[in-house]
Parts: structure tokens; sequence; C-alpha cells
């Protein structure tokens, strides 16, 4: 089920299962994801790494994640665009650069407590009625409904990774994340970011040392590299191609950086991509 307006904002909701699962080969620009899981053992691998979802465990994705369903899948599909959400004044803790999609540096993922499902069932329903709605309202109610989907599950979130006693420095860290994927392929350095938060770098250094397992110089490198990695195995572009997109005019430098990441220079990481030896959709051995 889709619904969309007159300037393209949209939001769709799909009961998944593993026949559905080619969505996720179907990226949308500036959506926003989230998947609710309805049984256990929902094998997936996003950005390189196994995850394992269980029964009532929802996780929050972005467009810049890429995610390969490898078994069973079960789970209440949730996309929404930019446009359809994000224009809204919302407080930021429920914005789309909220806690749930840019405010950590691990993949957002929540556990609905047995005391809490009620709810969540009850608003699915009642997005599932709005859907059919076909009135001048239907996107002002949808958007209310999207709204309170967000605010319990930003409470859950809270509560679970005890995140309300460092309000302040969470939404630094946010906003961070939120300009490193904005800005990745054109600014490499923190002092870059640090700019545009009207922040010190050590200020930034020392707030993701406070609350933070990565330093911010290892959070953009990351990011860097993931998609370096991305445009190696699922593209024929040239390496030099590459380094420029992602922003090196030297490609012999974006190869030291490669190989100083990942071990082994971009040729090589393509070369056993070729032979089946290297890892598949960033990470896992083939």
């Amino acid at each position: 089920m889709k619904v969309q307006g007159k300037t393209n904002e949209f939001i769709e909701l799909i009961e998944l299962d593993f026949s559905s699962f080619t969505i996720f080969n179907q990226p949308v620009p500036s959506s926003l994801l989230i998947l609710w899981f309805q049984t256990d053992d929902n094998n997936f691998i996003i950005d390189g790494k196994r995850y394992s979802f269980a029964k009532n465990q929802i996780v929050f994705l972005t467009e810049f994640h890429k995610a390969d369903a490898i078994k069973k899948v079960s789970a209440k599909f949730l996309r929404f665009n930019r446009s359809f959400y994000c224009v809204i004044d919302h407080d930021i803790e429920v914005s789309c650069k909220g806690v749930l999609f840019f405010g950590a540096s691990q993949l957002p993922i929540i556990t609905i407590p047995d005391e809490e499902i009620e709810h969540f069932q009850i608003l699915w329903k009642m997005f599932v009625i709005e859907m059919h709605s076909k009135d001048g309202l239907q996107i002002g109610m949808l958007q209310m409904m999207l709204k309170r989907y967000l605010i319990l599950s930003t409470r859950l979130y809270k509560k679970q990774h005890q995140l309300s006693v460092i309000k302040k420095e969470i939404d630094i860290i946010r906003e961070f994340n939120f300009l490193v994927e904005q800005n990745f392929k054109t600014k490499h350095t923190v002092i870059e970011y640090a700019e545009l938060l009207n922040k010190s770098p050590k200020t930034i250094s020392n707030i993701f040392s406070k609350i933070n397992s990565k330093s911010p110089l290892k959070y953009i490198q990351e990011r860097i590299m993931l998609e370096a990695r991305r445009l190696l195995y699922y593209t024929d572009k040239p390496i030099k191609e590459i380094a420029y997109e992602i922003g090196y005019d030297d490609i012999q430098t974006f190869s030291r950086f490669f190989k100083t990441q990942e071990g082994v220079s971009p040729s090589e990481y393509k070369e056993k991509r070729t032979l089946g030896t290297i890892a598949n959709p960033l990470g896992i051995i083939t």
C-alpha cells in the first residue's frame, strides 16, 4: 500500500516476507525505513554486518544503508520520504534527524516489551485503515500517526539505550552523523564538520569519547570506506572514477587510504570479488 501526495511525498506499508525481499534492491532517494519483525530468526546483512532479528524487534534504516535479506523475513515494512514527514517542524528527537535514524553509531534497534506490543499493533491497524481513505485529510492523518509511531519508538530507544541523561551530547552526535552522511564525499576531516556545527574539533572528539566507542574521524573514515566497498563490489567503475566520486583527486592517495583501512588495495579487493573470495555486500566471505 502506498499513498503519494501532489508534491511526490509518500508513505508505504508492506507486509513483508522473503518472497518480497527484493524491495531492498530498490533504494529510494531521501527515504527512511522501519522494519518491525513478526517472527524470530530474520537474517540480514546490513552494511557488511550480519544481524539476526527476533520477533518484535524494530530496526530503523536510512537511504544510506545497504540491506540484504539472507534468510526468512517476516516484517511490517514502513517507508516514507523526507517530503512526507521531515518538512514538518517536529521536535528534534522525533525528526528525520532524530535518534532513530542519525543519533547513534550503531544500528538503531529496539525491542518492543510485551506490555507495549498492543499499542504498536493498534497503531499499525490504524495505518492500514487510513491508507484506504481517499479524502483531503488523509496525508495529515498519516503524518500524525507516523509521528506517534516515532514517538513510541523513540521512548523505547532512549530507555533501552540509556540516553535520557545525555540529550545535549546525543543531539550533537546526531547532527554530526547526519552531516557526514550528506557530505562524506567532499569533507574528510573532523575540522570541516566541527565548523559546520560551530564547535571545536576537540569538543566534538570529547563528546564522542564520552558516549561513543569510536572517534569522529573513525566514523568519517568508515563511511567513506563503506561507499568505496559498495562501488568496488557492485559496479564496474574504474578505480580512478571511484576515487574521484568519493572525493579523492589523486588515485594514489585513495589507494593508500583504502589499503590502510582494508588491508588490501582497491584493485586487489576488486580482483578477489571477481574470483569470489572476498566479502559479499561489504564484509561477509562468500
